[in-house]
């Protein structure tokens, strides 16, 4: 049970010192007036006390948050839904909500009486500048006295989640025509029909079987089309993150393990809608055994909000997952650091012959508090990777995405990637 003195405000607590030095002072100097003054602040508070531990009437909680998921700095309104759901009309409520710190200050709101039945809703609004999934809740009610002596904080354990998304930066777009480079190598003009039995449609060749003329699409291309019964192809790109935890520098938004899963988030949204089928390989994807499946923008975007540092010293795993992808060509997107050269080798070797393979070279020391860069270890790496055919960028901090992947995807406009 609550303790008397726990529930006291500051005024109830001078009250009560109040009252028991006048009852002492009164009965002292045998002044029966000061007595009986002292006797009734103490009576008061006491009153006070038991009014604010009276059991606090039923109430349902309901959230609904507006954007459900939002990007970093995005602003989002939070609506609390009340409902009194006893059999008495409830008091004037104070209450408050416990939201993670990033989201910004608790809120704090007045909750009028209500009858029984009746519903209310309160809005606040939130921003985050980290992704991630963000706590709201619980909420604390507080009540109090009408003198303000007393009050009692309750926590309803109603909770709720907001996810917050990486940020994404628009890549410049380049030709996203019918060349890329896919398991199939030269992407025919594809006709999407029904879904997953899409039917692939190019030109007419010398010694085709005019049973396999597609009219529909004839009439439409004003010349013979055929349909192509392979499965249709569709240009794939793996996309690796590097996330040990050893090679990345500072913390927070400015961090440079920020920066590769905004850059990463940034390429697949920027991929998926140049019509490439992404695979993203992690250190979630692959614990988790997604790192083999198509996926889709906002899949991608929701497992890159929810990305962490890896404690463990190499890429064994992640490079392990990546290489039957990778082995029917395609394209290949790596963020990685400069921390390890032997490590940045073995991620070398996921570039297959004629394909195209393109690498952000996190100058980690230069993400660091007061970083530096002075020293030319990441520019050696970037040479290693330019030698085993990569395209390579070396990024320091500051150096906008936007900037990183046109110049990375410089001359890559046959893949429909670069600007």
């Amino acid at each position: 049970m609550t303790r008397f003195k726990d529930v006291l405000t500051t005024r109830g607590r001078a009250f009560v010192a109040a009252g028991l030095t006048l009852v002492v002072t009164g009965l002292g100097l045998g002044l029966g007036d000061l007595t009986r003054i002292g006797v009734l602040l103490v009576a008061l508070t006491v009153l006070a006390s038991l009014t604010s531990r009276r059991a606090l009437p039923e109430l349902s909680v309901d959230r609904r948050v507006r954007p459900a998921r939002l990007a970093v700095d995005e602003v989002a309104t939070v609506e609390v839904e009340f409902g009194n759901t006893g059999a008495r009309r409830s008091p004037i409520l104070m209450a408050e909500e416990r939201v993670d710190y990033t989201l910004g200050d608790r809120p704090r709101f007045v909750l009028p009486r209500m009858a029984p039945g009746e519903r209310r809703v309160v809005s606040y609004a939130i921003r985050s500048h980290l992704r991630g999934r963000h706590r709201l809740g619980p909420l604390t009610l507080r009540i109090r006295d009408p003198f303000g002596l007393s009050a009692r904080a309750v926590a309803l354990s109603s909770t709720s989640e907001v996810l917050v998304l990486p940020r994404v930066e628009e890549l410049t777009s380049g030709r996203a025509g019918g060349e890329g480079i896919g398991a199939e190598g030269v992407i025919p003009h594809m006709v999407a029909l029904h879904g997953e039995d899409d039917v692939a449609i190019r030109e007419y060749r010398d010694g085709d079987d005019l049973r396999r003329i597609h009219w529909p699409a004839t009439a439409h291309q004003g010349e013979l089309m055929v349909r192509q019964e392979d499965r249709p192809a569709r240009r794939r790109a793996v996309l690796v993150l590097d996330s040990r935890a050893a090679g990345h520098r500072g913390s927070g938004a400015s961090g440079s393990f920020e920066w590769a899963v905004s850059a990463v988030a940034s390429v697949a949204v920027h991929l998926a809608n140049h019509g490439y089928a992404v695979h993203l390989v992690s250190h979630e994807s692959v614990t988790e055994g997604r790192s083999a499946e198509i996926i889709d923008v906002d899949s991608a975007l929701e497992a890159l909000a929810l990305a962490g540092t890896d404690p463990g010293p190499t890429l064994d795993d992640v490079l392990h997952a990546a290489h039957p992808l990778t082995a029917a060509g395609g394209l290949v997107v790596a963020v990685a650091t400069d921390h390890d050269e032997e490590l940045l080798r073995q991620l070398l070797t996921l570039r297959q012959p004629g394909g195209v393979a393109l690498l952000l070279l996190l100058d980690s020391a230069s993400f660091a508090h007061g970083g530096s860069t002075g020293d030319s270890r990441a520019e050696d790496l970037a040479e290693v990777a330019r030698a085993a055919g990569w395209g390579t960028r070396v990024v320091r901090s500051g150096e906008s995405i936007a900037r990183a992947w046109a110049a990375v995807s410089t001359g890559s406009s046959r893949i429909g990637v670069g600007g």
